[in-house]
């Protein structure tokens, strides 16, 4: 991809005939980068909406149970006025291809700069697939898949009338009058893995067989792999684009603008006295660090991978570096440590999570997307999120013993069962603070205390309309979809602040 000073580019009257074969379908797996030359000014345009769409694709998938209607409508929606590719494979819209195309490939270089960001843009990327390739006929399905080489074998009508009853039973919702009706794939273990996890997957001799409904998540998997692979390959690229004086501070402005604040500084950094905890604890920490408190004045003491997600959430809250050495150094001595121990083996490690050893690198508080992903504990852990690593009947004892009444341990045990962890601790503050619905997309722990803080002390007003009900309604999947024209919780007002300042410094001269 070149660049030009040109504020401006005109439409392409010369790109009709064989330039509009270079995206014969709007969904793509984005292998090839761009080579046209594009100016700064279009560059960064293209950025800043590629960024608003996946901000709106997190926000909504916080809000809403994904691949529901009032998701899927909203999404759409979005998609329409940014002027991206929303009704796949159209004829029709090759500049929708086109800006796709390219600012995917611009965000891919400001977000393969950091494991946390490469999970992030991933993510998002994934959901954005999903939706896409959900919406299309299954018909358009059989020509994408063959369009990027995952063309499998369809068994043959023989040999599922032979393997009927196995696949009747070993894939859910299937009968044996749906098996006659379904066409089934013949497709290597390893690309079925999700599936084979899940068993919702017929397996026989190193091949399962799967129905054409659930080839979405094969599909997946490959993008999946290929992405991944394609963010590590362009992280190893970083130096040359690093180099380029106009680009940089580009690309770090997009970076920095992904998931808004990352708690590092707050600005009551020491207005929190070490008596407040416990309180704090009870009332405005989410359950995993609720957890995670409660295990360290139990046992006196926390493993590794819980004094850093604790440590950092703690830090994020406003306990400066003294305030905690002191809360570590009192609470591990009353167990089996000493002070001199202490000092020798975990006063480092709290310097250096605060930048003041080491590195010098002054760690931020985890995101919820983090804690999900990445290190789940084993036993004697109390690190990750309740939501996502405690066996379900273990995670219902605990939501008990807070007092949390049976029907909303239903709604949560509910969206855990459909893995939609984050809106199962959307729905624990909900029931905890007695409001219908929260009125922001939750993605962080300390965004959890804030908002708390903030609801607690009068901050602001609790939503009780009857559309917010109707959200959380939508939310648990549980009743009829409310109308599509209802007004959601303000994600895209939300997205446009956030990236008002990056807008800003796209505009300066």
């Amino acid at each position: 991809m070149q660049f030009s000073s040109a504020h401006a580019r005109g439409k392409h009257p010369w790109l009709s005939g064989d330039r509009r074969q270079l995206y014969p379908h709007s969904l793509q797996f984005y292998l090839e980068p761009p080579t046209e030359n594009i100016s700064l000014a279009e560059f960064e345009s293209l950025a800043i909406d590629r960024l608003k769409l996946l901000k709106i694709v997190e926000n909504l998938g916080v809000t809403y149970v994904r691949n529901s209607d009032l998701y899927n409508s909203k999404l759409e929606s979005e998609l329409r006025k940014l002027k991206f590719p929303y009704k796949a494979l159209a004829d029709d819209d090759y500049e929708a291809r086109r800006k796709d195309h390219i600012s995917h490939f611009i965000l891919r270089l400001a977000y393969c700069q950091s494991e946390e960001l490469r999970r992030w843009f991933l993510q998002q990327e994934m959901d954005l697939f999903r939706y896409r390739f959900s919406q299309l006929t299954d018909s358009l399905m059989q020509k994408f898949m063959e369009h990027v080489d995952l063309s499998f074998e369809a068994i043959s009508e023989d040999l599922k009338n032979e393997l009927a009853s196995e696949l009747a039973t070993s894939t859910p919702g299937f009968t044996m009058s749906k098996v006659k009706e379904q066409m089934f794939y013949k497709v290597g273990l390893a690309d079925a893995v999700d599936l084979f996890r899940a068993r919702r997957v017929f397996i026989k001799d190193g091949f399962a067989y799967v129905p054409f409904k659930d080839i979405v998540a094969i599909v997946l998997n490959n993008y999946r792999a290929k992405l991944s692979k394609a963010l590590a390959l362009t992280a190893r690229s970083l130096p040359s684009i690093q180099s380029d004086e106009r680009l940089q501070p580009l690309l770090n402005h997009l970076s920095h603008s992904y998931i808004g604040p990352d708690y590092s500084v707050q600005k009551n950094t020491g207005k929190i006295s070490l008596e407040q905890i416990d309180a704090l604890s009870v009332k405005s920490f989410p359950l995993c660090m609720r957890q995670l408190h409660k295990a360290l004045r139990d046992n006196h003491h926390l493993r590794h991978g819980g004094r850093m997600q604790y440590g950092l959430f703690l830090k994020g809250i406003g306990l400066t570096l003294e305030q905690a050495l002191e809360f570590w150094k009192k609470e591990f001595i009353r167990g089996k440590v000493d002070a001199d121990k202490f000092d020798k083996g975990y006063a480092y490690s709290i310097r250096h999570s605060y930048g003041k050893e080491g590195r010098r690198t002054d760690y931020t508080p985890y995101s919820c997307m983090k804690i999900i992903m990445s290190n789940p504990p084993s036993q004697g852990d109390y690190h990750g999120c309740p939501f996502r690593h405690s066996d379900p009947e273990l995670l219902k004892q605990k939501l008990q013993s807070y007092k949390i009444p049976p029907s909303g341990i239903t709604q949560i045990l509910e969206l855990v069962k459909g893995m939609h962890y984050q809106l199962a601790c959307q729905k624990y503050f909900e029931l905890t603070h007695d409001v219908d619905d929260i009125g922001f997309s939750l993605n962080h722990p300390n965004q959890y205390f804030t908002e708390s803080q903030r609801l607690l002390s009068g901050g602001r007003e609790t939503k009780k309309e009857v559309i917010n009900s109707g959200n959380t309604q939508q939310k648990n999947n549980s009743q009829e979809s409310m109308n599509s024209n209802s007004t959601p919780t303000s994600s895209n007002t939300t997205t446009d602040a956030e990236l008002e300042g990056l807008e800003a410094y796209f505009t300066e001269d």
